[in-house]
């Protein structure tokens, strides 16, 4: 009998080249980004692990249609500032999208070499080539010649600045209109300084502005101008509403309105928008309790918990219904948060906030949970656990449960049809609303979603507002 030939060992999976951060104990007091980004030899590296696939998998999970495989081929040979001009043939944000997109349930989801492996590390190869070309000064695309046409972008957010982004490289004359003094939406007042930079989301909206895009800040579309005015007076033959979601929801129990409890919008907007952080430099101060509890399990809560930390808290907790398992925040946001101390309450439901003769808190009673059968999102739903309640010593509460859509635009949009939550109701495949030229996307369609998520309905409705202007 022949000898059998001996069974090839199977090489052990590789993993991504690691990202260089700050130390923990050193990050969570201050401001500074704590991802430090790779280096040239080490993004290459990363990207020499890539199979360069025939049929790559991985463009089919990004919401923006970014040529992956392109460009990460680019990066094995060192030409990253052709990398990042090939990623901005569809992703207007790339040094944003590397930081805060999930790509781990996106495009290295679907990744094929993570089917054996650790996927291709594509976000930080990503921000890699957006922060080397950058540096290094871009060159702006031709742009084709102009179509004579006018469109009008509500909102200077992710899913405003895409579509803008889609447009101009259409051809459209596009003007965006912001209510606020500064662009970038919630990447602007909602993500804090250490997860994405000011000086990053002020970058990439200048490269727009250089490209052709026109933007009208302090501008609030319902009362300085409606939809309609934009239209019928303006010349404007289409509109995108992309206004997001910055209502904030409040939980239905007693002791919300105490002067200690924030919405993490509020909170965070005076800190990242307004600078608080870097009072007494800027006028904003932000009045923080020695042991701060977060409610919520969301990447808004994350970051409301780590900013807490870095302001002067003592203890700050991440109060949460569900288990950890069950939480929506990205793996790394949590990861990053206990690595900097923040600690985590969880199956625990706040009941009430406890306060002082002078509204003050002074704690907050809640009463633990048990998981139970699955609900409407195929969660196992949390239930309470009787005769389960205590107090959990706090002296401020930060509510980060989400945010409803501004009713100031379907109010004063004749025909506009909304849902019962508030938000604008459009066709899935072109995003056009009920109203003939007006579309819109992201978190006003949608409710509070991501980042990445507004940003493929901004390129959505580009694509429809195309379409349409093409036929009228």
């Amino acid at each position: 009998m022949a000898d059998e030939k001996p069974k090839r060992k199977r090489k052990p999976p590789t993993k991504k080249v690691p990202m260089p951060e700050q130390d923990p104990d050193v990050r969570r007091r201050n401001f500074e980004e704590v991802a430090l980004g790779y280096t040239a030899e080490q993004a290459i590296e990363e990207a020499m692990k890539c199979l360069q696939c025939r049929n790559p998998k991985c463009i089919s999970g990004c919401p923006v249609e970014v040529p992956i495989k392109q460009f990460v081929e680019l990066v094995q040979e060192g030409k990253f500032v052709e990398a990042a001009m090939k990623i901005k043939e569809t992703n207007s944000l790339p040094a944003v999208c590397g930081r805060v997109c999930p790509q781990e349930t996106q495009c290295e989801a679907s990744c094929i070499y993570g089917i054996r492996n650790e996927p291709i590390a594509i976000g930080r190869l990503e921000r890699f080539v957006a922060d080397f070309a950058r540096q290094k000064g871009e060159d702006l695309p031709e742009l084709p010649p102009k179509i004579g046409k006018k469109v009008a972008v509500i909102g200077c957010g992710p899913a405003g600045l895409t579509c803008a982004g889609d447009l101009i490289l259409l051809g459209y004359d596009v003007t965006i209109f912001e209510a606020f003094h500064k662009g970038g939406g919630v990447l602007q007042y909602g993500i804090p300084e250490f997860r994405l930079p000011k000086d990053i989301v002020d970058a990439e909206i200048e490269y727009l502005q250089r490209l052709g895009v026109d933007i009208k800040y302090n501008f609030v579309i319902g009362k300085i101008r409606t939809i309609k005015e934009l239209m019928e007076v303006d010349g404007y033959e289409a509109v995108f509403i992309g206004s997001g979601a910055g209502a904030p929801n409040f939980m239905h129990i007693e002791g919300m309105n105490l002067v200690d409890v924030f919405s993490a919008n509020e909170f965070l907007t005076r800190v990242n928008l307004m600078k608080g952080y870097r009072f007494p430099e800027y006028d904003t101060p932000v009045n923080i309790g020695n042991k701060v509890a977060v409610i919520g399990g969301g990447n808004v809560a994350m970051d409301a918990a780590r900013t807490s930390l870095r302001l002067g808290a003592e203890e700050v907790y991440i109060v949460y219904r569900r288990a950890r398992e069950q939480m929506p925040a990205r793996a790394e946001e949590i990861h990053h948060a206990e690595e900097e101390g923040v600690q985590f309450k969880l199956l625990m439901n706040p009941v009430e906030v406890l306060g002082d003769g002078a509204k003050h808190v002074i704690g907050m009673k809640c009463i633990r949970m048990e998981l139970g059968e699955p609900d409407a999102s195929g969660r196992r739903r949390p239930v309470p656990i009787p005769n389960s309640e205590f107090v959990l010593d706090v002296d401020m509460v930060i509510v980060a449960i989400g945010n409803s859509p501004n009713p100031i635009i379907p109010s004063t949009t004749p025909g506009l049809s909304v849902s019962k939550w508030g938000t604008i109701e459009i066709d899935e495949e072109t995003g056009m609303t009920t109203v003939p030229g007006v579309f819109a996307g992201g978190d006003i369609v949608t409710g509070a979603a991501t980042v990445i998520s507004a940003m493929g309905a901004g390129k959505r409705a580009a694509r429809g507002i195309h379409e349409y202007l093409s036929k009228n």
